[in-house]
């Protein structure tokens, strides 16, 4: 009798037990539905004629937020041969989404004159691009870039651009004034001679390492691209042909690959 109530008991407590196991792991599959669901339900997808990546981005007529940090690091990618001049960035940036004041680094890959050319740069519109002499880059590089805000009353900020590959490296202060609205991280077919360039075959660029600094209104946040309001943008000619394809971001929200379709 005694050894009955014993085994049912155990059986009791071993049904609690289990109970309580499946308990956790269903609070933990609800979680990370949510969670998918929550970093899904932010995606927003616009076009471009010249770009193509991620944007973390604010409102311009209700700021919330102010971006005041950007990075990422990417491989150079080696472009094909082409009939005619053909040109490709990639490039991190703050502002220049809903406005006009983008500060941004990045590297040019291009097929110019019957030759591929590639370079290091850094711009601050409305000004032209200013090539980095101190970087001499390759395909197959790995760079890793960040934009920071130094000083807000100032607007200064803290541009670095490094290869990891070959070591050199520029860093350099510059007063800006920004907008502070978005934060980029962008494949383009760059603006030449004033007119939208053709799109170089770089193959693929994934942007690795992607972090974001936005100032709240009470505190000051670091995440990846998904820890933020996000959106894609897909980069189309005037014909609506896409000229460039943007892979979802990875599970941990920090890297995404671009990939020439088209030139033009």
């Amino acid at each position: 009798m005694h050894k009955t109530r014993r085994k049912l008991r155990t059986r009791a407590i071993s049904l609690i037990l289990l109970w309580i196991l499946l308990f956790a792991v269903s609070l933990a599959l609800l979680q990370f539905l949510l969670e998918t669901f929550l970093r899904t339900s932010q995606v927003s997808s616009v076009e471009s004629l010249d770009w193509a990546g991620y944007v973390v981005a604010g409102s311009a007529s209700s700021p919330q937020q102010e971006v005041t940090g950007v990075s990422a690091s990417w491989t150079v990618p080696a472009v094909a041969a082409s009939a005619g001049d053909t040109f490709s960035a990639a490039w991190i940036g703050i502002g220049g989404f809903l406005d006009r004041s983008l500060i941004q680094v990045g590297t040019e890959h291009d097929f110019m004159n019957g030759q591929p050319t590639y370079s290091v740069w850094y711009e601050m519109l409305p000004n032209d691009s200013i090539t980095i002499n101190a970087i001499n880059v390759s395909p197959g590089d790995v760079v890793s870039a960040s934009i920071r805000l130094v000083d807000s009353d100032t607007n200064e900020w803290f541009i670095q651009i490094f290869d990891v590959t070959n070591g050199q490296s520029f860093n350099q202060n510059f007063v800006y004034n920004s907008s502070r609205l978005s934060a980029e991280w962008i494949v383009e077919r760059p603006t030449v001679n004033n007119r939208i360039s053709t799109l170089a075959d770089f193959g693929s660029i994934t942007f690795r390492d992607t972090t974001v600094t936005v100032n709240h209104t009470v505190n000051q946040s670091d995440g990846a691209i998904s820890s933020f309001p996000f959106s894609q943008v897909v980069m189309n000619n005037r014909q609506n042909v896409q000229l460039a394809s943007v892979s979802s971001i990875s599970a941990g929200g920090s890297s995404f690959t671009v990939t020439y379709l088209a030139s033009s």
